[in-house]
């Protein structure tokens, strides 16, 4: 049941992604729905697992895998249409590629990212990247980012035109701040992102020097 809600969310990014492309005021809006539900999912899936006892190494790899899916997703459709930078998802996406690719070879030793077997050994890499904290607080600040993202960006509201040349200021002023917000929050998620994959990096030696003996 979590993996199919994993499979779910991933599923539901991409037709947040879809609408955003269509530069359609109404579209964004659903976007923006549609992404809070793929938010109550990312967390939904792990309480699902823990309740039925579906907890398992593949469950772990495939949130993960699923965490990725929609990340990325996200930011580089944001980079396409030009509400980020694309060194954000430049970034974003060789982090990832180089902590799962660290962390398969953990896993092939019989470790996982998170959890009871988790790769983490030292106290301050596990606060920093497997504690719930830390994966809570990461979270919520992606949710913000997207959220913000897709609030501030929305173009050519169609209200707009009938506006006055007051309220249209004042909505103006708004968005202005709106976009402020969300760049810092895309500035922060990303230097989280980094920050997390450091310490994968730095357990993830040992793991090679296992490998080394085995062979």
């Amino acid at each position: 049941m979590a993996n199919l809600l994993t499979i779910l969310r991933m599923l539901l990014a991409v037709i947040a992604v879809e609408f955003i492309f269509t530069g359609r005021p109404e579209m964004y809006v659903s976007a923006l729905f549609i992404t809070l539900i793929v938010i109550i999912l990312d967390g939904l899936d792990g309480m699902v697992a823990r309740a039925l006892n579906e907890s398992s190494k593949f469950g772990s790899v495939f949130d993960i895998l699923g965490d990725r899916v929609v990340e990325n997703l996200y930011w580089i459709a944001f980079a396409v249409v030009g509400w980020v930078g694309a060194w954000v998802p430049m970034v974003v996406v060789t982090r990832g590629i180089i902590t799962d690719g660290l962390r398969s070879i953990a896993f092939s030793q019989g470790y996982t990212a998170f959890g009871s077997s988790t790769m983490m050994q030292n106290k301050i890499c596990h606060f920093l990247t497997a504690s719930r904290f830390s994966r809570a607080v990461y979270g919520a600040a992606k949710v913000l980012a997207f959220l913000f993202v897709i609030i501030a960006y929305v173009p050519n509201m169609q209200f707009c035109d009938a506006m006055s040349v007051e309220a249209f200021l004042k909505y103006s002023s708004i968005q202005h701040i709106l976009i402020i917000i969300a760049n810092i929050l895309v500035y922060t998620t990303v230097i989280m992102c980094i920050i997390r994959g450091i310490p994968v990096i730095i357990e993830s030696r040992r793991f090679f020097e296992n490998d080394k003996e085995q062979v």
